[in-house]
């Protein structure tokens, strides 16, 4: 039976990110490698957004329960 893949911490996905980028910054990589890195970078910022997004309606949840008026 096949395992499904765990989802990295937003800390495990941003280091990984940071680490796709520098990578790609520095260059000498095939087109098809840059390509590969791109879209794994691609994947990690939507793993990291999606933790954000997460952690601000949990902030937003616990100031409409404590009664604090949301700032902008």
């Amino acid at each position: 039976m096949a395992t499904k893949p765990t989802t990295p911490s937003y800390e495990q996905a941003r280091d990984e990110l940071a680490s796709v980028v520098a990578s790609l910054e520095a260059g000498g990589h095939t087109l098809e490698e840059s390509l590969r890195l791109w879209e794994r970078g691609e994947e990690l910022a939507a793993v990291c957004q999606t933790w954000l997004e997460a952690a601000r309606e949990r902030v937003s949840a616990a100031d409409e329960q404590a009664g604090v008026s949301p700032t902008s």
